[in-house]
């Protein structure tokens, strides 16, 4: 394998902009596709048509290794290997709709059919457990005459990021997960992650419908942590003397259970793994099977905004002015999709609350949903002072840096704070703010 082979991306979006990045940097030469034309123009531009960190910087160095086009043909006649990483959004049972995989199909089959190489077609978006085998396999031989695992391989190789680390997350993740339709196809996809990926990941390979399984999988164990330890929180907060950050320090060390994603604070959100935990149930139900563990994982998960919500509602006054800092489900990225602070705005708002708000890069995003109802403040330290009560929904960098004088008001009356994270350090604050950290008890 050298990095002189071509490989082109389907899908120029949050994930597929990041992997053209991705492999261009490590010495492969990538072509993007992509149906919308302002997207093809950035990656020609060597500008990051999503929101990402890092994705500019990388893009624009290894402008001479990539090209974008809205030309299915021309990508895919130029490379040996093309990755499928379109939206696959949720329909109306909760299941992962195939319509923008089948569309590009359409394209790539008659391509397929005159192309004399052997050529791999690799599925990265998360589909449901059967689909790569079935109904994607099927539209792949019809559409180009060709017999799966002869005239094509085919490979279903979802990422596992975080949107605000995919960069990273793309280049060092904890392992590689290969379905493939025959070794040959397995190997071949193999060989392109050692290139890309550091230092030496393990790599998992098995068929399409258990590396299908596996994915959605990770997600849901994964939100099944992030709810365990926000029940943790919940108990704390009734329980005289309890720190959730404590239980959790501890029980963490178990290597049976780790501290990874085991913090209480906000309910998970963006665009996986809310959809994931149903879609899991859906597959469950589908096959006679029984998913209470995931069921209740979202059932504990949906409830969090209004958690934070009562919490506010014992302390406020009538006419208080409601800050909150942090609208995109997590740090770093501009994605507000099933946002807890974008949740909890509504339900403020909802009650008739005046509420500012503030984040470092969802602001934008948040307007067009949320219009003219909320005041926007320009930063964190804005928001604070126009407020009279604050919610830390999200760990930024950037509330971190709040010192207890941004919490001065001239009325002299003290700020509520409720810091959802526990970012800001609480003996600091109690004196100049009504300071409440989620998941600690009243003091016996």
């Amino acid at each position: 394998m050298t990095g002189s082979r071509s490989v082109s991306v389907v899908g120029l979006g949050k994930l597929g902009s990041p992997m053209v990045a991705c492999l261009a940097e490590k010495g492969f030469s990538v072509i993007g596709v992509d149906i919308n034309a302002n997207f093809v123009q950035a990656i020609n531009d060597g500008k990051a048509p999503v929101q990402e960190p890092g994705l500019d910087e990388m893009l624009a160095r290894n402008r001479d290794r990539i090209r974008a086009t809205t030309n299915y043909a021309d990508a895919v006649n130029q490379s040996d290997v093309t990755f499928l990483i379109v939206p696959t959004p949720s329909d109306a049972s909760g299941s992962f709709s195939l319509n923008y995989i089948l569309s590009a199909i359409e394209q790539i089959g008659p391509v397929l059919q005159q192309k004399k190489q052997f050529h791999l077609i690799v599925i990265t978006s998360t589909v449901m457990p059967g689909a790569t085998g079935g109904e994607i396999r099927a539209a792949l031989e019809q559409a180009s005459g060709k017999v799966c695992g002869e005239g094509f391989g085919l490979c279903y190789s979802p990422e596992f990021i975080a949107l605000g680390n995919v960069i990273h997350d793309m280049l060092y993740p904890d392992f590689i997960l290969i379905g493939e339709s025959d070794p040959q196809s397995g190997a071949m996809l193999e060989s392109i992650y050692r290139q890309l990926c550091g230092p030496t990941p393990p790599v998992s390979h098995m068929n399409l419908v258990n590396a299908e399984l596996a994915k959605i999988s990770v997600n849901t164990f994964v939100t099944t942590k992030i709810s365990y330890a926000n029940m943790l929180s919940e108990i704390c907060e009734n329980l005289p003397d309890a720190d959730v950050d404590v239980v959790t320090s501890a029980i963490g060390q178990d290597s049976r259970i780790g501290t990874k994603y085991l913090k209480g604070a906000t309910g998970y959100g963006g665009p996986c793994f809310p959809r994931d935990n149903v879609a899991f149930g859906v597959l469950a139900k589908s096959v006679g099977a029984t998913s209470a563990i995931a069921e209740a994982t979202d059932t504990i998960n949906r409830r969090q905004a209004g958690r934070l919500a009562s919490h506010l509602m014992n302390h406020l006054s009538p006419g208080a002015i409601v800050g909150v800092l942090g609208l995109a489900y997590k740090p770093d990225t501009n994605v507000i999709e099933e946002s807890q602070g974008v949740a909890l705005v509504k339900e403020l708002l909802a009650k008739d609350f005046s509420v500012v708000i503030y984040d470092p890069l969802a602001l934008e995003n948040t307007r067009y949903i949320l219009g003219d109802k909320p005041v926007y403040a320009a930063s964190a330290k804005e928001c604070v002072q126009k407020a009279t009560a604050i919610v830390i929904t999200t760990p930024s960098q950037e509330f971190k840096t709040l010192e207890p004088d941004d919490f001065a008001d001239a009325s002299h009356q003290p700020k509520l704070l409720l810091d959802c994270w526990r970012i800001l350090e609480r003996d600091k604050f109690t004196s100049v703010c009504n300071y409440i950290g989620l998941g600690v008890g009243p003091t016996a």
